[in-house]
């Protein structure tokens, strides 16, 4: 098995934060992991993405064609990365940003999801890219809930302890809105 996801948005929506946590958690289930960030020159506002890569055997190369999955949190990145999920593939949109438009793809499992609603509900409107992982997570059981939980403890509690609580609140509230439908959903690994 070897999958790939790209979480992409505007910077400071805490999409290498979400990959590094992902990344970490498939480490913790014993698997093989790509880390790779992208942003643009600018800390906030501007483009940012990060593809990870997870694998029960040695991944071969970081170059990502198609993706299994893709998390966008806003318009230009479903209109970069929704033709480059692969037919079966899931994508998760961020409505709280993206609200009319859809990838229009019959091929792939679109899940639409008000991230900031959900983080909000979870205990922080601010980590919307946790809420999006919840979901990946409940939807593609690529990785364990309990090595997310695992992960986001290790990387919370050296910089911002305080906050912990509020990731796990945010996270369970994703895999909860992540879980609706699963029986039905394609796009499953």
């Amino acid at each position: 098995m070897e999958r790939s996801v790209v979480f992409a948005g505007f910077g400071g929506q805490g999409l290498l934060f979400a990959g590094q946590v992902m990344a970490r958690a498939a480490i913790k289930d014993g698997l093989e992991v790509f880390w790779i960030p992208s942003y643009g020159p600018e800390m906030r506002g501007g483009t940012a993405a990060c593809t990870v890569i997870v694998s029960d055997n040695p991944i071969g190369s970081p170059v990502v064609d198609q993706f299994d999955a893709a998390v966008v949190m806003n318009l230009p990145s479903l209109r970069k990365f929704s033709p480059r999920v692969a037919p079966g593939g899931l994508l998760i949109v961020n409505t709280s940003l993206v609200t009319a438009q859809t990838s229009a793809r019959a091929d792939i499992d679109e899940l639409r999801l008000q991230c900031t609603e959900l983080a909000a509900r979870g205990g922080d409107d601010k980590l919307v890219s946790i809420v999006a992982l919840g979901a990946l997570v409940a939807r593609l059981a690529w990785v364990t809930p309990e090595s997310v939980r695992a992960a986001l403890a290790e990387i919370t509690a050296r910089k911002r302890p305080e906050i912990i609580e509020a990731d796990l609140g945010v996270f369970a509230a994703g895999l909860e809105a992540g879980a609706v439908g699963v029986a039905g959903a394609r796009g499953r690994g």
